[in-house]
């Protein structure tokens, strides 16, 4: 799979994605929507141990027949992925239903947030759902929702009233989050099930920000089966797919914007959170959507409340250097030819001059000359009032080391910069294109979730 470089908290960022295949392949996409800045009409696109998590309340426990929630073992990652509009149901207040998916929907709904991501170095903005877990503003949605956010606000659905979002931590394994609604009281909260006791046949109404209109739109079905394992992919040309595990599928039909939504049962009660669905519809192609099981996404989230960071669970938000990367190779030379590969398919843009340093990857070129090194990490352009354009770092330039460990590929660089967190001081050498060495001491900032 291609890797578009160091992602969110390490300064590099995935470029804009192609429009849109055309229809007919079948394929899995995680449902956020994101509006891309860059060509005509509206791109579907999106949607690190870090510093501490300031929430001290645990969430509460789901209703279930006596038996704790149990997390799912293998837990897939879906972050980072979009995908086309979908048909299949109207914009409404749930009308059309039956009086018992209509009760489902009035009693889950009010704890519901609309989700609206600014993720400015892609020039793009995203859009999701959340589920309110505490009267404070704890949310659960999906890791993917909030990926590569440089602002996030939530507006919730009961009040209408928009806070701004403070990322408490996520898993991008699992693609799960949590994030705090700031200064928020008194709100109400999605009634939680019991994810273990789900069945297939089992009758449920999913509920999200469908296609991103700020509205939560109902959706009924069935589980079609349990237990189930998917590749979630973009449906926008690039490659770039994740696992996910332990899954249920349900006919319910889950779209672009739903992420991050509910999946309740015939009481009223969430028992899975909607991840992803089915790319395209023709013919008599039945829907097909997939949620995370609401138990395993309630363990997560009580890690985060908790401050047990791991080898996948993230709290707060990633160090940033602010740097523009791309591909895999330790060779900085290879970084090069693919990065200019990409562009000239208009991944990134269609540029200019080379600068200084960049507000986004929207008017990046691909580098024309790069430093004379062997291995180390391309520099394919510097983010604007960052660190890394604030100690000169440019494109063409490439950093060889991190505190004296060598760097080689995007990915070593972000491996060695997952032991720090913001606000820590790293010293960073890079070699420009004239040859000379640089050895800068630089203070890692917060960078967007990853």
């Amino acid at each position: 799979m291609q890797d578009y470089g160091v992602y969110g908290g390490y300064g590099g960022y995935p470029p804009p994605p192609q429009p849109p295949r055309r229809p007919g392949a079948w394929r899995y996409v995680a449902v956020a929507v994101a509006a891309g800045a860059l060509g005509a009409g509206t791109v579907l696109a999106i949607g690190h141990s870090t510093s501490g998590s300031s929430a001290a309340e645990q969430v509460p426990a789901p209703a279930s027949s006596g038996s704790a929630p149990q997390t799912l073992p293998n837990q897939g990652n879906g972050g980072g992925f979009g995908g086309n509009g979908f048909g299949g149901y109207g914009f409404g207040s749930g009308s059309g239903l039956s009086a018992a998916d209509q009760a489902i929907y009035n009693k889950v709904k009010p704890g519901l947030v609309i989700i609206d991501d600014s993720l400015n170095y892609q020039s793009e903005e995203a859009a999701g759902t959340g589920m309110v877990l505490s009267s404070s503003g704890l949310v659960l949605t999906n890791n993917h929702v909030i990926e590569n956010a440089t602002s996030i606000t939530a507006t919730v659905v009961a009040t209408g009233k928009t806070y701004h979002v403070k990322v408490l931590g996520y898993d991008e394994t699992a693609d799960i989050a949590a994030i705090q609604l700031e200064g928020a009281s008194g709100l109400k909260t999605v009634p939680l099930g019991d994810s273990s006791v789900v069945k297939t046949g089992d009758s449920v109404l999913a509920m999200g920000n469908a296609e991103g209109q700020s509205e939560i739109v109902p959706a009924a079905g069935q589980i079609t089966a349990i237990n189930q394992t998917i590749t979630a992919s973009d449906d926008n040309g690039t490659d770039a797919s994740e696992t996910l595990h332990g899954m249920f599928q349900t006919n319910a039909d889950i779209v672009s914007g739903d992420s991050g939504g509910a999946l309740a049962n015939s009481s009223g009660q969430v028992i899975g959170m909607n991840t992803a669905g089915d790319s395209v519809q023709y013919g008599n192609q039945q829907a097909t959507g997939f949620a995370i099981p609401v138990n395993t996404a309630l363990s997560v989230v009580n890690k985060i409340t908790a401050g047990q960071a791991s080898s996948t669970i993230s709290l707060g938000y990633p160090p940033f250097i602010g740097v523009f990367t791309f591909g895999t190779s330790s060779s900085p030379q290879t970084q090069q030819q693919q990065a200019e590969q990409a562009m000239n398919g208009n991944y990134f843009g269609f540029g200019g001059g080379q600068q200084s340093c960049y507000n986004s990857n929207a008017d990046m070129p691909a580098p024309t000359s790069i430093a004379s090194v062997g291995s180390g990490t391309l520099i394919i352009g510097s983010i604007c009032d960052t660190p890394a354009a604030a100690a000169g770092m440019t494109s063409g330039d490439v950093i060889t080391a991190v505190n004296g460990h060598a760097i080689g590929s995007p990915n070593s660089l972000l491996d060695v910069l997952s032991a720090y967190k913001p606000g820590d001081s790293v010293t960073i050498t890079w070699v420009n294109l004239s040859g000379q060495t640089t050895n800068s001491k630089i203070t890692l900032a917060a960078g967007p979730p990853r």
